[in-house]
């Protein structure tokens, strides 16, 4: 595909038929490739027929990068034939690690920003890349508790990775803005901070407050529409780097496929906006 990718929606079985035939300019789907790692069947056929139509993006979640170990290798191929049958416009991973000595679970975990895990995190975007044969983007994980031992600020982390592997960075704003109310530091600074050369990708979701402890601690829950505070760092962003892709993001409390339309219009008029006072 070579549309220029304006504002894109996570793509959901419940909304293919509407996606499919959707017209919207500068629109694109995302999908975790985790879902399509077989070599045939009505699943990997519906994401063929949706990349002859539309761009799409391979957003992963399960190479666990900041593990102790080298990808899977037997995942790394899976992967490395679907970007090979599927020709996404983007490929991204998250800056996490999920797995340990051959045990999965089911969710992003954070580690420690150290020298160690820096040269480590850098061998294994490096492996993937290669594997790919292309390069990828890493996202800024979101933060619920703090650790003391950091040697890098998290910027400098990620500026750092894609000086030293050629990677570029997914910036997810609501994870900006969710650790920076439950870790107590400013969303802006660090969106004034980030790396835009390198940003080849953004998120904009929804979050919500901790069931128990409510406003104190947020949650990444991607199951609301996206804050005015987000939309606010987001326009803040652009204003600095310029548009760049950018993806709503909605995994539970799934609306109509017309709602989510309707919110991915909001940032594909800030992007329109910015291209047409750039010209």
């Amino acid at each position: 595909m070579t549309t220029t990718l304006s504002a894109g929606l996570g793509l959901k079985p419940q909304h293919f038929d509407e996606a499919l035939v959707c017209s919207e300019p500068g629109l694109w789907f995302e999908v975790h490739p985790e879902n399509y790692l077989v070599e045939g069947g009505p699943r990997v056929a519906w994401l063929d027929a949706m990349a002859a139509r539309h761009p799409v993006s391979l957003h992963g979640v399960s190479l666990s990068l900041a593990a102790d170990a080298a990808p899977d290798a037997g995942h790394l191929a899976r992967l490395a034939a679907l970007v090979r049958r599927v020709e996404p416009a983007l490929v991204s991973e998250h800056l996490a690690w999920s797995a340990w000595r051959g045990n999965y679970a089911p969710d992003l975990l954070p580690f420690p920003r150290t020298h160690a895990s820096l040269s480590r995190i850098c061998e294994n975007i490096a492996r993937t890349q290669d594997a790919l044969r292309r390069r990828i983007a890493i996202e800024n994980p979101s933060h619920y508790l703090r650790f003391e031992k950091h040697d890098w600020d998290e910027v400098d982390f990620l500026k750092t990775l894609a000086q030293r592997t050629g990677c570029g960075l997914l910036l997810d704003v609501n994870n900006v803005f969710v650790s920076a109310r439950n870790l107590g530091y400013s969303a802006e600074a660090y969106i004034d901070a980030f790396p835009g050369s390198a940003v080849m990708e953004i998120h904009l979701a929804g979050h919500a407050p901790d069931p128990g402890l409510g406003q104190a601690l947020l949650i990444d829950t991607h199951d609301a529409p996206v804050a005015p505070a987000v939309w606010a760092l987001y326009a803040r962003l652009l204003a600095r780097i310029g548009p760049r892709p950018t993806l709503i993001e909605r995994d539970d409390h799934v609306p109509p496929f017309a709602d989510l339309l309707a919110e991915r219009a909001q940032a594909h008029a800030l992007l329109r906006d910015l291209e047409t006072s750039c010209v």
